[in-house]
Protein backbone atom coordinates (compact mmCIF):
# COMPACT_ATOMS: atom_id res chain seq x y z
CA UNK A 1 0.00 0.00 0.00
CA UNK A 2 1.24 3.49 -0.92
CA UNK A 3 1.59 5.57 2.22
CA UNK A 4 3.35 8.78 1.19
CA UNK A 5 3.38 10.80 -2.04
CA UNK A 6 6.27 12.92 -3.27
CA UNK A 7 4.97 15.61 -5.65
CA UNK A 8 7.82 16.86 -7.85
CA UNK A 9 7.57 20.14 -9.77
CA UNK A 10 10.35 21.34 -12.12
CA UNK A 11 10.42 25.07 -12.77
CA UNK A 12 12.40 27.51 -14.88
CA UNK A 13 11.59 31.22 -14.62
CA UNK A 14 7.99 30.37 -13.76
CA UNK A 15 7.45 32.49 -10.68
CA UNK A 16 3.97 33.55 -11.81
CA UNK A 17 2.98 29.89 -12.22
CA UNK A 18 4.29 28.88 -8.79
CA UNK A 19 2.31 31.74 -7.26
CA UNK A 20 -0.85 30.17 -8.71
CA UNK A 21 0.01 26.49 -8.21
CA UNK A 22 1.18 26.35 -4.59
CA UNK A 23 -2.07 27.68 -3.04
CA UNK A 24 -3.99 24.94 -4.89
CA UNK A 25 -1.72 22.36 -3.26
CA UNK A 26 -2.48 24.03 0.06
CA UNK A 27 -6.22 23.45 -0.50
CA UNK A 28 -5.99 19.71 -1.18
CA UNK A 29 -8.48 17.58 0.74
CA UNK A 30 -5.87 14.86 1.24
CA UNK A 31 -4.28 15.06 4.69
CA UNK A 32 -0.98 17.00 4.24
CA UNK A 33 0.78 14.33 6.31
CA UNK A 34 0.28 12.04 3.29
CA UNK A 35 2.43 14.02 0.86
CA UNK A 36 5.42 16.28 0.37
CA UNK A 37 6.14 18.85 -2.34
CA UNK A 38 9.55 19.05 -4.01
CA UNK A 39 10.30 22.05 -6.24
CA UNK A 40 13.38 21.80 -8.43
CA UNK A 41 14.52 25.07 -9.97
CA UNK A 42 16.40 24.72 -13.26
CA UNK A 43 18.58 27.81 -12.93
CA UNK A 44 15.91 30.51 -12.89
CA UNK A 45 16.91 34.17 -13.04
CA UNK A 46 13.63 35.48 -11.62
CA UNK A 47 12.66 35.56 -7.93
CA UNK A 48 11.39 31.97 -7.77
CA UNK A 49 13.88 30.91 -5.11
CA UNK A 50 13.14 33.73 -2.68
CA UNK A 51 9.39 33.31 -3.19
CA UNK A 52 9.49 29.59 -2.41
CA UNK A 53 11.77 30.11 0.58
CA UNK A 54 9.33 32.67 2.01
CA UNK A 55 6.36 30.42 1.22
CA UNK A 56 7.97 27.52 3.11
CA UNK A 57 8.08 29.64 6.28
CA UNK A 58 4.30 30.07 6.42
CA UNK A 59 2.81 26.95 4.82
CA UNK A 60 1.43 23.90 6.59
CA UNK A 61 2.83 21.74 3.77
CA UNK A 62 6.20 20.03 3.72
CA UNK A 63 7.97 21.76 0.83
CA UNK A 64 11.59 21.23 -0.19
CA UNK A 65 13.48 23.38 -2.70
CA UNK A 66 16.47 22.30 -4.80
CA UNK A 67 18.36 24.07 -7.54
CA UNK A 68 20.36 22.95 -10.57
CA UNK A 69 22.06 24.83 -13.39
CA UNK A 70 19.76 24.77 -16.42
CA UNK A 71 19.87 21.08 -17.35
CA UNK A 72 16.26 20.73 -18.45
CA UNK A 73 13.03 19.40 -16.89
CA UNK A 74 14.01 15.73 -17.14
CA UNK A 75 17.14 16.24 -15.06
CA UNK A 76 15.12 18.39 -12.64
CA UNK A 77 12.59 15.58 -12.14
CA UNK A 78 15.43 13.11 -11.62
CA UNK A 79 16.96 15.36 -8.96
CA UNK A 80 13.57 15.54 -7.27
CA UNK A 81 13.30 11.75 -7.18
CA UNK A 82 16.79 11.49 -5.71
CA UNK A 83 15.67 13.62 -2.76
CA UNK A 84 12.14 12.22 -2.43
CA UNK A 85 10.99 10.59 0.81
CA UNK A 86 7.80 9.02 -0.53
CA UNK A 87 7.06 5.57 -1.89
CA UNK A 88 5.22 7.06 -4.89
CA UNK A 89 6.59 9.88 -7.07
CA UNK A 90 4.24 12.27 -8.87
CA UNK A 91 5.17 14.85 -11.50
CA UNK A 92 3.33 18.09 -12.18
CA UNK A 93 4.19 20.86 -14.60
CA UNK A 94 4.38 24.29 -13.02
CA UNK A 95 1.68 25.63 -15.36
CA UNK A 96 -1.13 23.52 -13.92
CA UNK A 97 -3.78 24.45 -11.36
CA UNK A 98 -5.24 21.71 -9.15
CA UNK A 99 -8.84 21.07 -8.14
CA UNK A 100 -9.11 20.47 -4.40
CA UNK A 101 -9.72 16.72 -4.74
CA UNK A 102 -6.78 15.97 -7.06
CA UNK A 103 -4.30 14.49 -4.53
CA UNK A 104 -7.01 12.50 -2.77
CA UNK A 105 -8.20 11.05 -6.10
CA UNK A 106 -4.65 9.94 -6.90
CA UNK A 107 -3.99 8.53 -3.43
CA UNK A 108 -7.25 6.58 -3.26
CA UNK A 109 -7.05 5.16 -6.77
CA UNK A 110 -3.44 3.99 -6.73
CA UNK A 111 -4.19 2.15 -3.48
CA UNK A 112 -7.57 0.78 -4.56
CA UNK A 113 -6.15 -0.62 -7.82
CA UNK A 114 -2.62 -1.26 -6.52
CA UNK A 115 -1.17 0.78 -9.38
CA UNK A 116 2.56 1.00 -10.07
CA UNK A 117 2.07 4.09 -12.22
CA UNK A 118 -0.71 6.40 -13.38
CA UNK A 119 -1.57 9.23 -15.70
CA UNK A 120 -4.29 11.82 -15.35
CA UNK A 121 -5.96 14.13 -17.87
CA UNK A 122 -5.77 17.88 -18.30
CA UNK A 123 -8.55 20.31 -19.12
CA UNK A 124 -9.29 24.01 -19.42
CA UNK A 125 -10.73 25.95 -16.49
CA UNK A 126 -13.85 28.02 -17.18
CA UNK A 127 -11.84 31.18 -16.45
CA UNK A 128 -9.26 30.52 -19.20
CA UNK A 129 -9.15 32.72 -22.31
CA UNK A 130 -10.78 31.64 -25.56
CA UNK A 131 -7.33 30.92 -27.03
CA UNK A 132 -6.36 28.64 -24.14
CA UNK A 133 -9.68 26.81 -24.40
CA UNK A 134 -9.19 26.35 -28.15
CA UNK A 135 -5.66 25.02 -27.64
CA UNK A 136 -6.89 22.70 -24.91
CA UNK A 137 -9.57 21.33 -27.24
CA UNK A 138 -7.07 20.77 -30.05
CA UNK A 139 -4.75 18.87 -27.70
CA UNK A 140 -7.26 16.82 -25.72
CA UNK A 141 -10.37 16.26 -27.81
CA UNK A 142 -11.18 12.71 -28.90
CA UNK A 143 -11.96 14.11 -32.36
CA UNK A 144 -8.56 15.78 -32.79
CA UNK A 145 -6.24 13.32 -31.01
CA UNK A 146 -8.13 10.05 -30.77
CA UNK A 147 -7.96 10.27 -26.99
CA UNK A 148 -4.16 10.03 -26.82
CA UNK A 149 -4.12 12.23 -23.72
CA UNK A 150 -6.82 10.11 -22.12
CA UNK A 151 -9.34 12.86 -21.40
CA UNK A 152 -12.26 10.45 -21.03
CA UNK A 153 -10.44 7.15 -20.96
CA UNK A 154 -11.45 6.46 -24.58
CA UNK A 155 -8.46 5.89 -26.84
CA UNK A 156 -7.69 4.82 -30.40
CA UNK A 157 -4.02 4.26 -29.52
CA UNK A 158 -1.89 3.31 -26.52
CA UNK A 159 -2.16 5.69 -23.56
CA UNK A 160 1.15 7.06 -22.30
CA UNK A 161 1.04 9.07 -19.05
CA UNK A 162 2.38 12.58 -19.56
CA UNK A 163 4.66 14.48 -17.21
CA UNK A 164 2.24 17.35 -16.59
CA UNK A 165 0.24 14.85 -14.44
CA UNK A 166 1.72 11.40 -13.92
CA UNK A 167 3.40 9.25 -11.29
CA UNK A 168 5.20 6.00 -10.57
CA UNK A 169 6.14 3.99 -7.52
CA UNK A 170 9.60 4.15 -5.97
CA UNK A 171 9.90 0.43 -6.72
CA UNK A 172 9.50 1.04 -10.47
CA UNK A 173 11.90 3.99 -10.32
CA UNK A 174 14.48 1.77 -8.63
CA UNK A 175 13.99 -0.71 -11.46
CA UNK A 176 14.14 1.59 -14.53
CA UNK A 177 15.89 4.74 -13.33
CA UNK A 178 14.97 8.30 -14.24
CA UNK A 179 14.15 10.36 -17.30
CA UNK A 180 16.36 10.19 -20.39
CA UNK A 181 18.03 12.94 -22.40
CA UNK A 182 15.59 13.50 -25.28
CA UNK A 183 15.00 17.19 -26.00
CA UNK A 184 11.33 16.57 -26.75
CA UNK A 185 9.18 13.58 -25.82
CA UNK A 186 11.01 12.65 -22.62
CA UNK A 187 7.78 11.75 -20.84
CA UNK A 188 6.57 9.44 -23.64
CA UNK A 189 9.90 7.61 -23.65
CA UNK A 190 9.79 7.34 -19.85
CA UNK A 191 6.20 6.08 -19.88
CA UNK A 192 7.19 3.52 -22.50
CA UNK A 193 9.91 2.20 -20.20
CA UNK A 194 7.46 2.11 -17.30
CA UNK A 195 4.98 0.07 -19.35
CA UNK A 196 7.65 -2.30 -20.66
CA UNK A 197 8.90 -2.92 -17.12
CA UNK A 198 5.67 -4.80 -16.45
CA UNK A 199 4.25 -2.07 -14.23
CA UNK A 200 0.51 -1.88 -13.71
CA UNK A 201 -0.35 1.49 -15.26
CA UNK A 202 -3.75 3.11 -14.73
CA UNK A 203 -5.63 6.13 -16.01
CA UNK A 204 -7.26 8.17 -13.21
CA UNK A 205 -10.03 10.25 -14.79
CA UNK A 206 -10.86 12.12 -11.56
CA UNK A 207 -7.25 13.22 -11.08
CA UNK A 208 -7.47 15.96 -13.70
CA UNK A 209 -5.54 19.21 -13.67
CA UNK A 210 -6.31 22.58 -15.23
CA UNK A 211 -3.48 23.17 -17.70
CA UNK A 212 -2.88 26.90 -18.04
CA UNK A 213 -0.38 26.88 -20.87
CA UNK A 214 1.52 30.17 -21.13
CA UNK A 215 1.42 30.27 -24.88
CA UNK A 216 0.45 32.17 -27.98
CA UNK A 217 -0.78 30.78 -31.29
CA UNK A 218 2.75 31.07 -32.69
CA UNK A 219 4.25 29.18 -29.74
CA UNK A 220 1.54 26.55 -30.01
CA UNK A 221 2.43 25.83 -33.66
CA UNK A 222 6.11 25.62 -32.69
CA UNK A 223 5.19 23.20 -29.90
CA UNK A 224 3.21 21.08 -32.37
CA UNK A 225 6.18 21.03 -34.77
CA UNK A 226 8.55 19.97 -31.98
CA UNK A 227 6.20 17.13 -31.09
CA UNK A 228 6.24 16.00 -34.69
CA UNK A 229 10.04 15.83 -34.48
CA UNK A 230 9.76 14.01 -31.15
CA UNK A 231 7.52 11.33 -32.66
CA UNK A 232 10.18 10.50 -35.25
CA UNK A 233 12.91 10.36 -32.59
CA UNK A 234 10.72 8.14 -30.41
CA UNK A 235 10.12 5.83 -33.38
CA UNK A 236 13.88 5.50 -33.86
CA UNK A 237 14.23 4.45 -30.22
CA UNK A 238 11.29 2.05 -30.28
CA UNK A 239 9.00 1.59 -33.29
CA UNK A 240 6.08 0.64 -31.03
CA UNK A 241 5.86 4.27 -29.87
CA UNK A 242 4.63 5.38 -33.31
CA UNK A 243 1.13 4.25 -34.23
CA UNK A 244 -1.01 5.01 -37.33
CA UNK A 245 -3.12 7.51 -35.40
CA UNK A 246 -0.06 9.71 -34.82
CA UNK A 247 0.09 10.38 -38.57
CA UNK A 248 -3.50 11.63 -38.83
CA UNK A 249 -2.80 15.32 -37.95
CA UNK A 250 -0.06 15.55 -40.59
CA UNK A 251 -2.27 13.92 -43.24
CA UNK A 252 -5.24 16.13 -42.34
CA UNK A 253 -3.06 19.26 -42.49
CA UNK A 254 -1.66 18.27 -45.89
CA UNK A 255 -5.17 17.71 -47.27
CA UNK A 256 -6.35 21.02 -45.83
CA UNK A 257 -3.46 22.94 -47.42
CA UNK A 258 -3.99 21.18 -50.75
CA UNK A 259 -7.69 22.04 -50.78
CA UNK A 260 -6.93 25.67 -49.92
CA UNK A 261 -4.44 25.90 -52.79
CA UNK A 262 -6.87 24.32 -55.21
CA UNK A 263 -9.54 26.72 -53.98
CA UNK A 264 -7.33 29.64 -54.96
CA UNK A 265 -6.85 28.17 -58.44
CA UNK A 266 -10.41 27.22 -59.25
CA UNK A 267 -13.80 28.57 -58.10
CA UNK A 268 -15.13 25.01 -58.45
CA UNK A 269 -12.61 23.67 -55.95
CA UNK A 270 -13.31 26.65 -53.71
CA UNK A 271 -17.01 25.78 -53.73
CA UNK A 272 -16.21 22.11 -53.00
CA UNK A 273 -14.00 23.16 -50.08
CA UNK A 274 -16.74 25.34 -48.58
CA UNK A 275 -19.24 22.51 -49.02
CA UNK A 276 -16.93 20.04 -47.28
CA UNK A 277 -16.30 22.41 -44.37
CA UNK A 278 -20.05 22.93 -43.94
CA UNK A 279 -20.57 19.18 -43.87
CA UNK A 280 -17.85 18.77 -41.23
CA UNK A 281 -19.49 21.40 -39.04
CA UNK A 282 -22.80 19.57 -39.27
CA UNK A 283 -21.14 16.27 -38.35
CA UNK A 284 -19.48 17.65 -35.21
CA UNK A 285 -22.38 19.77 -33.90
Amino acid sequence: MTKYLSIIIPSYNRLDELIELLPTLEKQTLDPSRFEVIIVDDGSTDNSESFVEDYIKTTRLKISFYKQQNQGPGKARNLGMEHASGDFYIFLDSDVILPNHWAEAVYNQINAEQLDAFGGPDKAHHSFSALLKAIDYSMTSFITTGGLRGKKGKKLAKFFPRSFNMGLSKAIYDKIGGFGNLRHGQDIEYSNRIIKSGAKVGFIADAYVYHKRRTSLKKFFKHAFNWGVARINLYRLDSSMLEPLHCVPAIATAIFILICLLGLISPVFQFMFQLMMSAMVLVFI
